[in-house]
Protein backbone atom coordinates (compact mmCIF):
# COMPACT_ATOMS: atom_id res chain seq x y z
CA UNK A 1 0.00 0.00 0.00
CA UNK A 2 1.22 3.72 -0.80
CA UNK A 3 2.16 5.86 2.08
CA UNK A 4 1.39 9.36 1.27
CA UNK A 5 2.67 12.03 3.28
CA UNK A 6 1.68 15.88 3.30
CA UNK A 7 3.54 18.83 4.18
CA UNK A 8 1.71 21.69 5.75
CA UNK A 9 3.59 25.21 5.70
CA UNK A 10 2.75 28.62 7.82
CA UNK A 11 4.10 28.19 11.03
CA UNK A 12 5.37 31.49 11.45
CA UNK A 13 2.44 33.63 10.16
CA UNK A 14 3.05 33.61 6.18
CA UNK A 15 3.42 31.45 3.04
CA UNK A 16 1.25 28.87 3.69
CA UNK A 17 1.71 26.10 1.15
CA UNK A 18 1.01 22.26 1.29
CA UNK A 19 2.68 19.53 -0.80
CA UNK A 20 2.18 16.19 -0.98
CA UNK A 21 4.13 12.76 -1.76
CA UNK A 22 3.74 9.34 -2.38
CA UNK A 23 5.94 6.76 -1.97
CA UNK A 24 8.58 9.26 -1.64
CA UNK A 25 7.37 11.09 -5.17
CA UNK A 26 6.72 14.80 -5.11
CA UNK A 27 3.17 14.74 -6.52
CA UNK A 28 1.51 18.09 -6.18
CA UNK A 29 2.30 21.32 -4.04
CA UNK A 30 0.55 24.92 -3.95
CA UNK A 31 0.52 28.17 -2.25
CA UNK A 32 -2.52 29.09 -0.51
CA UNK A 33 -1.79 32.50 -1.89
CA UNK A 34 -2.69 31.23 -5.39
CA UNK A 35 -6.10 30.22 -4.02
CA UNK A 36 -6.99 33.17 -1.78
CA UNK A 37 -5.60 35.82 -4.27
CA UNK A 38 -3.65 37.01 -1.39
CA UNK A 39 -0.27 37.66 -1.24
CA UNK A 40 1.74 35.56 1.25
CA UNK A 41 -1.36 34.96 2.28
CA UNK A 42 -0.11 36.10 6.40
CA UNK A 43 -2.66 34.83 8.92
CA UNK A 44 -3.83 31.89 6.85
CA UNK A 45 -3.55 28.26 7.30
CA UNK A 46 -2.40 26.01 3.78
CA UNK A 47 -6.87 24.62 3.88
CA UNK A 48 -6.97 25.12 0.28
CA UNK A 49 -3.87 24.56 -0.66
CA UNK A 50 -4.24 21.29 0.70
CA UNK A 51 -7.40 20.38 -0.80
CA UNK A 52 -6.17 21.10 -3.92
CA UNK A 53 -3.18 19.14 -3.60
CA UNK A 54 -5.07 16.14 -2.63
CA UNK A 55 -7.72 16.87 -5.44
CA UNK A 56 -4.68 16.82 -8.08
CA UNK A 57 -3.27 13.80 -6.65
CA UNK A 58 -6.71 11.90 -6.00
CA UNK A 59 -6.19 10.97 -2.68
CA UNK A 60 -9.17 11.28 -0.32
CA UNK A 61 -8.80 12.25 3.43
CA UNK A 62 -7.88 9.07 5.16
CA UNK A 63 -5.79 7.70 2.95
CA UNK A 64 -3.51 10.27 4.73
CA UNK A 65 -0.63 8.38 6.68
CA UNK A 66 1.55 11.17 7.87
CA UNK A 67 1.46 15.04 8.15
CA UNK A 68 4.79 17.10 8.47
CA UNK A 69 4.62 20.59 10.01
CA UNK A 70 8.07 22.81 9.51
CA UNK A 71 8.26 23.74 12.74
CA UNK A 72 9.17 21.98 16.33
CA UNK A 73 9.80 22.24 19.96
CA UNK A 74 12.65 23.62 21.12
CA UNK A 75 14.37 22.40 24.55
CA UNK A 76 14.87 24.27 27.44
CA UNK A 77 18.35 23.36 27.59
CA UNK A 78 19.00 24.42 23.87
CA UNK A 79 21.65 27.18 23.20
CA UNK A 80 18.91 28.47 20.95
CA UNK A 81 16.43 30.17 23.82
CA UNK A 82 18.96 31.17 26.04
CA UNK A 83 20.74 32.94 23.40
CA UNK A 84 17.91 34.79 22.18
CA UNK A 85 16.61 35.80 26.04
CA UNK A 86 20.47 36.91 26.51
CA UNK A 87 20.09 39.24 23.15
CA UNK A 88 16.84 40.64 24.50
CA UNK A 89 17.88 41.79 28.02
CA UNK A 90 16.59 44.90 26.98
CA UNK A 91 12.59 43.93 26.23
CA UNK A 92 12.79 41.55 30.04
CA UNK A 93 9.13 40.59 28.70
CA UNK A 94 10.81 38.97 25.59
CA UNK A 95 13.88 37.74 27.73
CA UNK A 96 11.39 35.91 30.41
CA UNK A 97 9.18 34.90 27.95
CA UNK A 98 11.53 32.39 25.81
CA UNK A 99 12.88 31.01 28.69
CA UNK A 100 9.70 29.53 30.62
CA UNK A 101 7.08 29.85 27.71
CA UNK A 102 9.90 29.26 24.45
CA UNK A 103 7.53 27.17 23.00
CA UNK A 104 4.42 28.57 22.78
CA UNK A 105 3.84 29.65 18.73
CA UNK A 106 4.58 25.77 18.19
CA UNK A 107 2.17 24.81 21.00
CA UNK A 108 -0.33 27.20 19.07
CA UNK A 109 0.52 25.85 15.61
CA UNK A 110 0.29 22.40 16.20
CA UNK A 111 -3.19 23.42 18.03
CA UNK A 112 -4.05 25.29 15.10
CA UNK A 113 -2.77 22.33 12.59
CA UNK A 114 -4.65 19.87 14.38
CA UNK A 115 -8.38 21.85 13.95
CA UNK A 116 -6.88 22.53 9.78
CA UNK A 117 -6.90 18.74 9.51
CA UNK A 118 -10.50 18.37 11.25
CA UNK A 119 -11.39 20.63 8.81
CA UNK A 120 -9.66 19.07 6.09
CA UNK A 121 -11.44 15.42 7.45
CA UNK A 122 -8.11 13.86 7.44
CA UNK A 123 -8.54 11.76 11.01
CA UNK A 124 -6.21 12.92 13.91
CA UNK A 125 -6.29 8.81 15.32
CA UNK A 126 -4.79 7.46 12.35
CA UNK A 127 -2.43 10.22 11.36
CA UNK A 128 1.09 10.55 12.28
CA UNK A 129 2.05 14.47 12.77
CA UNK A 130 6.01 14.94 12.36
CA UNK A 131 7.35 17.87 13.62
CA UNK A 132 10.72 19.07 11.89
CA UNK A 133 12.97 21.94 12.89
CA UNK A 134 12.40 24.43 10.38
CA UNK A 135 15.93 25.00 9.04
CA UNK A 136 16.05 21.13 8.24
CA UNK A 137 12.98 21.70 6.60
CA UNK A 138 14.65 24.02 3.89
CA UNK A 139 17.77 22.00 3.83
CA UNK A 140 15.91 18.90 3.36
CA UNK A 141 13.61 20.30 0.45
CA UNK A 142 17.16 21.03 -1.32
CA UNK A 143 19.24 18.38 -0.21
CA UNK A 144 17.18 15.13 -0.48
CA UNK A 145 15.20 16.53 -3.29
CA UNK A 146 18.36 17.08 -5.71
CA UNK A 147 18.64 13.67 -6.65
CA UNK A 148 22.53 13.12 -5.35
CA UNK A 149 23.59 11.06 -2.41
CA UNK A 150 26.87 12.76 -2.90
CA UNK A 151 28.33 14.70 -0.10
CA UNK A 152 27.00 17.91 -0.53
CA UNK A 153 27.58 21.57 1.89
CA UNK A 154 24.17 22.88 2.83
CA UNK A 155 23.41 26.34 3.88
CA UNK A 156 20.03 27.64 5.03
CA UNK A 157 20.09 31.31 5.39
CA UNK A 158 16.52 32.72 6.44
CA UNK A 159 14.95 35.15 9.07
CA UNK A 160 13.59 33.13 11.32
CA UNK A 161 12.39 29.56 12.42
CA UNK A 162 12.34 28.65 15.73
CA UNK A 163 15.26 30.55 16.92
CA UNK A 164 17.34 29.76 14.42
CA UNK A 165 17.95 31.75 11.61
CA UNK A 166 20.83 30.54 9.63
CA UNK A 167 22.06 26.79 9.20
CA UNK A 168 25.20 25.34 8.50
CA UNK A 169 26.11 21.26 7.75
CA UNK A 170 26.22 18.68 4.84
CA UNK A 171 24.28 16.03 3.40
CA UNK A 172 25.65 12.56 2.75
CA UNK A 173 24.37 8.83 1.92
CA UNK A 174 20.89 10.84 2.47
CA UNK A 175 21.54 12.29 6.00
CA UNK A 176 21.23 15.60 6.58
CA UNK A 177 24.38 16.71 9.36
CA UNK A 178 24.70 20.10 11.49
CA UNK A 179 27.52 21.71 12.28
CA UNK A 180 26.17 24.87 13.02
CA UNK A 181 23.35 27.31 13.42
CA UNK A 182 23.12 31.14 14.65
CA UNK A 183 19.59 32.17 16.46
CA UNK A 184 17.62 35.13 16.50
CA UNK A 185 17.91 38.15 16.81
CA UNK A 186 21.48 37.91 15.08
CA UNK A 187 20.46 37.01 11.82
CA UNK A 188 21.48 38.01 8.19
CA UNK A 189 18.27 38.01 6.20
CA UNK A 190 16.42 39.93 9.68
CA UNK A 191 19.89 42.48 8.92
CA UNK A 192 18.58 42.85 5.21
CA UNK A 193 14.66 43.01 6.12
CA UNK A 194 15.21 45.87 8.56
CA UNK A 195 17.39 48.19 5.87
CA UNK A 196 14.34 46.92 3.33
CA UNK A 197 11.80 48.70 5.73
CA UNK A 198 14.18 51.45 6.55
CA UNK A 199 14.73 52.12 2.62
CA UNK A 200 10.49 52.36 2.39
CA UNK A 201 9.78 49.03 1.37
CA UNK A 202 7.21 46.08 2.57
CA UNK A 203 9.60 43.26 3.85
CA UNK A 204 9.03 40.03 2.43
CA UNK A 205 8.73 42.20 -0.90
CA UNK A 206 10.81 44.76 -0.90
CA UNK A 207 14.01 43.07 -0.75
CA UNK A 208 14.32 42.45 -4.32
CA UNK A 209 13.51 46.47 -5.42
CA UNK A 210 17.01 46.90 -2.98
CA UNK A 211 18.59 44.00 -4.36
CA UNK A 212 18.07 45.29 -7.86
CA UNK A 213 19.23 48.99 -7.14
CA UNK A 214 22.03 47.87 -5.52
CA UNK A 215 24.56 47.65 -8.73
CA UNK A 216 23.31 51.40 -9.36
CA UNK A 217 24.80 52.69 -6.30
CA UNK A 218 28.24 53.02 -4.56
CA UNK A 219 28.71 50.26 -1.76
CA UNK A 220 31.84 52.34 -0.73
CA UNK A 221 30.49 55.56 0.10
CA UNK A 222 28.31 54.44 3.17
CA UNK A 223 30.05 52.16 5.78
CA UNK A 224 27.02 49.99 7.31
CA UNK A 225 29.50 47.79 9.31
CA UNK A 226 28.18 48.72 12.25
CA UNK A 227 24.68 47.01 12.06
CA UNK A 228 26.11 43.11 12.05
CA UNK A 229 29.84 41.64 12.32
CA UNK A 230 31.06 37.97 12.17
CA UNK A 231 34.61 37.13 14.06
CA UNK A 232 35.44 33.91 12.91
CA UNK A 233 32.89 32.38 15.58
CA UNK A 234 30.16 34.52 16.56
CA UNK A 235 27.77 36.29 14.37
CA UNK A 236 26.29 39.43 15.53
CA UNK A 237 23.89 41.45 14.69
CA UNK A 238 23.51 45.40 16.44
CA UNK A 239 19.94 45.09 17.75
CA UNK A 240 20.36 48.58 19.03
CA UNK A 241 19.59 49.65 15.38
CA UNK A 242 17.77 46.80 13.82
CA UNK A 243 16.25 43.63 14.79
CA UNK A 244 14.78 45.83 17.55
CA UNK A 245 11.77 44.35 19.86
CA UNK A 246 9.08 46.30 22.14
CA UNK A 247 9.21 50.34 23.29
CA UNK A 248 13.06 50.39 21.07
CA UNK A 249 11.53 50.08 17.52
CA UNK A 250 10.98 52.96 15.96
CA UNK A 251 7.37 53.89 15.33
CA UNK A 252 5.41 56.25 12.78
CA UNK A 253 1.38 56.72 12.30
CA UNK A 254 1.41 54.31 14.81
CA UNK A 255 3.28 51.21 12.92
CA UNK A 256 6.36 49.63 14.33
CA UNK A 257 9.67 49.21 12.05
CA UNK A 258 12.13 46.37 11.85
CA UNK A 259 14.80 49.28 13.20
CA UNK A 260 14.88 51.75 15.93
CA UNK A 261 15.19 55.47 16.67
CA UNK A 262 19.10 55.38 16.65
CA UNK A 263 19.17 53.61 13.27
CA UNK A 264 17.21 57.08 11.94
CA UNK A 265 20.06 59.35 14.11
CA UNK A 266 22.62 56.89 12.26
CA UNK A 267 21.49 57.09 9.23
CA UNK A 268 18.86 60.26 8.46
CA UNK A 269 15.09 59.97 7.86
CA UNK A 270 13.48 56.71 6.28
CA UNK A 271 13.18 57.14 2.55
CA UNK A 272 9.95 59.21 1.46
CA UNK A 273 11.38 59.99 -1.59
CA UNK A 274 13.16 58.31 -4.80
CA UNK A 275 15.68 55.21 -3.86
CA UNK A 276 17.82 56.69 -6.67
CA UNK A 277 18.54 59.59 -4.05
CA UNK A 278 21.73 59.72 -2.38
CA UNK A 279 21.99 58.69 0.30
CA UNK A 280 19.52 55.60 -0.52
CA UNK A 281 20.48 54.34 -3.38
CA UNK A 282 24.21 53.74 -1.59
CA UNK A 283 23.00 51.82 1.73
CA UNK A 284 21.09 49.87 -0.60
CA UNK A 285 24.81 49.00 -2.20
CA UNK A 286 26.01 49.18 0.74
CA UNK A 287 23.63 46.79 2.63
CA UNK A 288 23.76 44.43 -0.04
CA UNK A 289 27.35 43.66 -0.19
CA UNK A 290 27.81 43.56 3.87
CA UNK A 291 24.99 40.90 2.99
CA UNK A 292 27.07 38.69 0.79
CA UNK A 293 31.01 39.36 2.60
CA UNK A 294 29.31 37.89 5.91
CA UNK A 295 27.64 34.94 4.49
CA UNK A 296 31.03 33.98 2.25
CA UNK A 297 33.15 34.57 5.82
CA UNK A 298 31.00 32.12 7.39
CA UNK A 299 30.83 29.88 4.66
CA UNK A 300 34.43 29.89 4.36
CA UNK A 301 34.67 29.48 8.63
CA UNK A 302 32.14 26.45 8.71
CA UNK A 303 32.17 24.74 5.84
CA UNK A 304 36.08 24.92 4.80
CA UNK A 305 36.37 21.29 5.90
CA UNK A 306 33.60 19.95 4.06
CA UNK A 307 34.15 22.21 0.95
CA UNK A 308 37.92 19.66 1.11
CA UNK A 309 35.65 16.71 0.32
CA UNK A 310 32.83 17.74 -1.94
CA UNK A 311 32.29 20.64 -4.55
CA UNK A 312 28.79 21.11 -4.09
CA UNK A 313 26.83 23.92 -2.23
CA UNK A 314 23.23 23.05 -2.18
CA UNK A 315 21.89 26.93 -0.73
CA UNK A 316 18.10 27.49 0.26
CA UNK A 317 16.23 29.38 2.94
CA UNK A 318 14.54 32.88 2.87
CA UNK A 319 18.08 35.01 2.00
CA UNK A 320 18.51 32.04 -0.99
CA UNK A 321 16.05 34.30 -3.02
CA UNK A 322 18.71 37.24 -2.96
CA UNK A 323 20.14 36.13 -6.35
CA UNK A 324 23.23 38.28 -6.68
CA UNK A 325 24.42 36.46 -3.37
CA UNK A 326 23.81 33.23 -5.41
CA UNK A 327 25.98 34.28 -8.24
CA UNK A 328 28.47 35.10 -5.25
CA UNK A 329 28.63 32.24 -4.18
CA UNK A 330 28.53 30.29 -7.23
CA UNK A 331 32.16 32.70 -8.03
CA UNK A 332 33.64 30.74 -5.07
CA UNK A 333 36.62 28.88 -6.07
CA UNK A 334 35.59 26.07 -3.79
CA UNK A 335 32.31 25.80 -5.33
CA UNK A 336 31.98 23.92 -8.63
CA UNK A 337 28.41 22.89 -8.45
CA UNK A 338 25.48 25.23 -6.90
CA UNK A 339 22.12 23.82 -5.68
CA UNK A 340 19.27 26.57 -5.52
CA UNK A 341 15.70 25.19 -4.63
CA UNK A 342 13.32 26.89 -6.94
CA UNK A 343 11.03 27.52 -3.83
CA UNK A 344 13.79 28.41 -1.12
CA UNK A 345 11.28 30.16 0.98
CA UNK A 346 9.06 29.45 3.57
CA UNK A 347 6.12 28.04 1.53
CA UNK A 348 8.94 25.34 0.34
CA UNK A 349 9.25 24.12 3.85
CA UNK A 350 5.93 22.31 2.96
CA UNK A 351 7.92 20.14 0.67
CA UNK A 352 11.20 20.01 3.00
CA UNK A 353 8.92 18.96 5.82
CA UNK A 354 7.48 16.14 4.20
CA UNK A 355 10.97 14.87 2.45
CA UNK A 356 12.67 15.14 6.16
CA UNK A 357 9.83 12.69 7.34
CA UNK A 358 9.98 10.35 4.53
CA UNK A 359 13.65 10.12 4.83
CA UNK A 360 14.07 9.56 8.40
CA UNK A 361 11.23 6.84 7.92
CA UNK A 362 13.53 4.89 5.30
CA UNK A 363 11.76 5.69 2.31
CA UNK A 364 13.39 6.81 -0.96
CA UNK A 365 12.83 10.27 -2.26
CA UNK A 366 12.18 10.53 -6.35
CA UNK A 367 14.33 14.09 -7.13
CA UNK A 368 12.76 16.67 -8.30
CA UNK A 369 11.35 16.69 -11.88
CA UNK A 370 9.92 20.35 -11.92
CA UNK A 371 8.56 23.07 -10.26
CA UNK A 372 5.21 22.40 -12.28
CA UNK A 373 3.20 21.09 -9.01
CA UNK A 374 -0.28 22.62 -8.97
CA UNK A 375 -3.35 22.60 -10.76
CA UNK A 376 -4.21 22.44 -14.66
CA UNK A 377 -6.79 22.98 -16.54
CA UNK A 378 -8.74 21.73 -19.54
CA UNK A 379 -9.67 23.82 -22.33
CA UNK A 380 -13.30 23.26 -22.02
CA UNK A 381 -12.81 25.14 -18.50
CA UNK A 382 -11.30 27.61 -19.95
CA UNK A 383 -14.01 28.46 -22.78
CA UNK A 384 -16.91 28.33 -19.49
CA UNK A 385 -14.77 30.73 -17.94
CA UNK A 386 -14.92 33.23 -20.74
CA UNK A 387 -18.56 32.20 -21.15
CA UNK A 388 -19.60 33.15 -17.48
CA UNK A 389 -17.28 35.80 -17.05
CA UNK A 390 -19.20 39.57 -16.05
CA UNK A 391 -16.91 41.02 -19.08
CA UNK A 392 -18.17 38.49 -21.79
CA UNK A 393 -14.68 37.72 -23.77
CA UNK A 394 -14.67 37.08 -26.95
CA UNK A 395 -12.41 33.83 -27.67
CA UNK A 396 -11.66 31.38 -30.08
CA UNK A 397 -9.98 27.61 -30.38
CA UNK A 398 -6.46 27.82 -31.90
CA UNK A 399 -5.54 24.81 -33.63
CA UNK A 400 -1.52 25.65 -32.97
CA UNK A 401 -1.75 28.05 -29.75
CA UNK A 402 2.29 27.93 -29.40
CA UNK A 403 2.43 29.41 -33.08
CA UNK A 404 -0.09 32.07 -32.30
CA UNK A 405 2.10 33.05 -29.38
CA UNK A 406 5.12 33.64 -31.10
CA UNK A 407 3.80 34.90 -34.20
CA UNK A 408 1.68 37.46 -32.14
CA UNK A 409 4.59 37.98 -29.61
CA UNK A 410 6.97 38.98 -33.34
CA UNK A 411 4.75 41.31 -34.12
CA UNK A 412 5.25 43.47 -30.76
CA UNK A 413 2.63 42.15 -28.63
CA UNK A 414 2.86 41.52 -25.09
CA UNK A 415 0.99 37.64 -24.57
CA UNK A 416 -0.69 35.94 -21.09
CA UNK A 417 0.06 32.52 -21.93
CA UNK A 418 -1.77 30.11 -19.52
CA UNK A 419 -0.51 26.66 -20.02
CA UNK A 420 -0.64 23.20 -17.51
CA UNK A 421 0.06 23.21 -14.23
CA UNK A 422 0.54 26.33 -11.94
CA UNK A 423 4.32 26.92 -10.96
CA UNK A 424 5.09 26.37 -7.44
CA UNK A 425 7.74 28.98 -6.00
CA UNK A 426 8.08 32.80 -6.65
CA UNK A 427 9.07 32.46 -10.49
CA UNK A 428 6.82 32.00 -13.83
CA UNK A 429 8.38 29.35 -15.51
CA UNK A 430 6.20 29.62 -18.30
CA UNK A 431 3.14 28.12 -17.45
CA UNK A 432 1.46 31.26 -16.21
CA UNK A 433 3.38 34.00 -17.86
CA UNK A 434 3.15 37.20 -19.65
CA UNK A 435 5.64 36.97 -22.87
CA UNK A 436 7.54 40.09 -24.63
CA UNK A 437 10.08 40.14 -27.52
CA UNK A 438 13.39 41.08 -25.79
CA UNK A 439 14.61 42.92 -28.89
CA UNK A 440 11.51 45.00 -29.29
CA UNK A 441 12.57 48.78 -28.61
CA UNK A 442 10.57 50.18 -25.98
CA UNK A 443 9.57 46.88 -24.31
CA UNK A 444 10.23 47.76 -21.07
CA UNK A 445 8.12 50.70 -20.71
CA UNK A 446 5.53 48.74 -22.85
CA UNK A 447 5.32 46.47 -20.29
CA UNK A 448 5.07 48.55 -17.37
CA UNK A 449 2.82 50.75 -18.97
CA UNK A 450 -0.18 48.40 -19.76
CA UNK A 451 0.84 45.88 -16.91
CA UNK A 452 3.76 46.21 -14.35
CA UNK A 453 4.31 49.85 -13.22
CA UNK A 454 7.83 48.44 -12.35
CA UNK A 455 10.47 51.04 -11.84
CA UNK A 456 12.37 51.66 -14.95
CA UNK A 457 15.78 50.62 -13.49
CA UNK A 458 14.25 47.15 -12.63
CA UNK A 459 14.90 44.54 -15.78
CA UNK A 460 12.95 41.82 -16.69
CA UNK A 461 13.94 38.11 -17.11
CA UNK A 462 14.39 36.09 -19.78
CA UNK A 463 14.07 32.18 -20.29
CA UNK A 464 16.16 31.21 -23.77
CA UNK A 465 16.87 27.62 -25.45
CA UNK A 466 19.31 25.76 -24.14
CA UNK A 467 21.06 25.17 -27.06
CA UNK A 468 21.84 29.12 -26.71
CA UNK A 469 22.71 29.22 -23.46
CA UNK A 470 26.33 28.69 -23.74
CA UNK A 471 27.09 31.83 -26.05
CA UNK A 472 24.48 34.03 -24.17
CA UNK A 473 25.82 33.39 -20.88
CA UNK A 474 29.38 33.91 -19.39
CA UNK A 475 28.77 31.23 -16.82
CA UNK A 476 28.38 27.40 -17.87
CA UNK A 477 25.61 27.45 -15.42
CA UNK A 478 22.32 25.55 -16.57
CA UNK A 479 19.67 27.15 -14.42
CA UNK A 480 16.17 25.88 -15.05
CA UNK A 481 14.43 28.13 -12.14
CA UNK A 482 15.85 31.89 -12.53
CA UNK A 483 17.76 31.26 -8.94
CA UNK A 484 21.18 32.80 -9.92
CA UNK A 485 21.80 36.15 -11.37
CA UNK A 486 24.31 35.82 -14.35
CA UNK A 487 26.59 37.46 -16.63
CA UNK A 488 25.49 37.69 -20.29
CA UNK A 489 28.29 37.93 -22.58
CA UNK A 490 29.10 41.40 -24.08
CA UNK A 491 28.22 40.97 -27.32
CA UNK A 492 24.49 40.88 -26.23
CA UNK A 493 24.17 43.35 -23.80
CA UNK A 494 23.28 46.18 -26.49
CA UNK A 495 21.00 44.07 -28.57
CA UNK A 496 19.06 42.78 -25.95
CA UNK A 497 18.83 46.00 -22.87
CA UNK A 498 15.44 45.26 -21.33
CA UNK A 499 17.01 42.35 -19.90
CA UNK A 500 20.17 42.94 -18.48
CA UNK A 501 20.68 44.87 -15.55
CA UNK A 502 23.34 47.87 -14.96
CA UNK A 503 26.08 45.34 -13.69
CA UNK A 504 25.48 43.23 -17.16
CA UNK A 505 23.59 40.65 -15.37
CA UNK A 506 20.06 38.58 -16.51
CA UNK A 507 18.05 36.10 -14.35
CA UNK A 508 17.31 33.64 -16.63
CA UNK A 509 15.58 30.85 -17.15
CA UNK A 510 17.36 28.15 -19.45
CA UNK A 511 14.53 25.68 -20.97
CA UNK A 512 14.84 22.09 -22.42
CA UNK A 513 12.75 20.24 -24.35
CA UNK A 514 12.27 17.69 -21.49
CA UNK A 515 11.15 20.66 -18.88
CA UNK A 516 8.03 21.98 -20.60
CA UNK A 517 7.77 21.11 -24.20
CA UNK A 518 5.28 23.06 -25.17
CA UNK A 519 7.00 26.53 -23.86
CA UNK A 520 9.89 24.76 -25.36
CA UNK A 521 8.00 24.79 -29.16
CA UNK A 522 7.14 28.53 -28.37
CA UNK A 523 10.63 29.92 -27.93
CA UNK A 524 11.78 27.45 -31.15
CA UNK A 525 9.45 28.85 -33.14
CA UNK A 526 9.74 32.44 -32.04
CA UNK A 527 13.49 31.82 -33.14
CA UNK A 528 12.26 30.91 -36.53
CA UNK A 529 10.13 33.80 -36.90
CA UNK A 530 12.40 36.54 -35.67
CA UNK A 531 15.83 35.07 -35.13
CA UNK A 532 15.93 35.40 -31.10
CA UNK A 533 16.43 32.97 -29.23
CA UNK A 534 14.97 34.05 -26.18
CA UNK A 535 11.85 35.78 -24.64
CA UNK A 536 10.88 38.02 -22.12
CA UNK A 537 9.10 35.76 -19.57
CA UNK A 538 7.24 37.75 -16.55
CA UNK A 539 4.82 36.19 -14.00
CA UNK A 540 1.34 36.52 -15.22
CA UNK A 541 -0.50 38.76 -12.39
CA UNK A 542 -0.58 42.62 -11.50
CA UNK A 543 1.36 44.65 -8.74
CA UNK A 544 0.83 43.11 -5.54
CA UNK A 545 -1.34 40.37 -6.28
CA UNK A 546 -0.57 36.64 -6.40
CA UNK A 547 0.24 34.66 -9.47
CA UNK A 548 -2.87 33.52 -11.32
CA UNK A 549 -3.96 29.89 -10.73
CA UNK A 550 -7.57 28.88 -12.49
CA UNK A 551 -9.07 30.34 -15.59
CA UNK A 552 -11.11 32.55 -14.10
CA UNK A 553 -7.96 34.22 -12.02
CA UNK A 554 -6.04 34.51 -15.80
CA UNK A 555 -9.25 36.29 -17.57
CA UNK A 556 -10.16 38.69 -14.20
CA UNK A 557 -6.25 39.59 -14.40
CA UNK A 558 -6.13 40.00 -18.52
CA UNK A 559 -9.58 42.91 -18.02
CA UNK A 560 -7.79 44.42 -15.09
CA UNK A 561 -4.88 45.19 -17.58
CA UNK A 562 -3.89 46.76 -20.94
CA UNK A 563 -3.20 43.06 -22.72
CA UNK A 564 -5.15 42.29 -26.08
CA UNK A 565 -3.92 38.76 -26.23
CA UNK A 566 -4.67 35.67 -23.61
CA UNK A 567 -4.02 32.58 -24.47
CA UNK A 568 -5.26 29.49 -22.14
CA UNK A 569 -4.69 25.78 -22.89
CA UNK A 570 -5.55 26.32 -26.90
CA UNK A 571 -7.96 29.13 -26.53
CA UNK A 572 -7.31 32.79 -27.67
CA UNK A 573 -8.98 35.33 -25.65
CA UNK A 574 -9.66 38.90 -26.45
CA UNK A 575 -11.33 41.49 -25.19
CA UNK A 576 -15.23 41.97 -26.29
CA UNK A 577 -15.10 44.86 -29.04
CA UNK A 578 -17.23 48.04 -27.89
CA UNK A 579 -20.59 47.81 -30.24
CA UNK A 580 -22.80 51.71 -30.63
CA UNK A 581 -25.85 51.85 -28.45
CA UNK A 582 -28.26 54.06 -27.95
Amino acid sequence: MAIITLGLSGAIGHDPAAALFIDGELVAAVEEERMLRRKHAKGSLPYHAARECMQIAGVKSNQIDVVAMPYAPVSLFSKARWHYAYRHWYAPDRCVDSVLNGNRRYRRYLAELEDLLGKLHIPLNKVKIESVEHQLAHASSCYHLSGSNQKTAILSIDAKGEYANVFLGFGEDGRIHKIKEFYNPDSLSGMYAALTDYLGFEILDGEFKVMGIAPYGDAGKYDLSSLARFDGKKLKVNNQLITTVGIRRYRAKAKGHYFSQKLVDLLGPRRVGNLVDDPYIHYAAAIQKLYEDITVEIISCYLKDIFQDTNRLAIVGTGAMNIRLNQRLLSLPEVHDLIVHPACGDAGTAIGAAAYAINQSGQRIQALKNMYLGPSYSSEECIEACRINREKPDWEVLENPTETAAKLIAEGSLVAWFQGRMEFGPRALGNRSILANPAQEGVSDLINKQVKFRESWRPFSPSILDAFASDFLEEQFTNKYMCVSLKVREKWRAKYPAIIGKDGETRAQVVTEDSNPKFYQLLTIFKQLSGHSLLINTALNRPGEALVCSPDDAIDMFHGADLDYLIMENILVTKRKETDSW
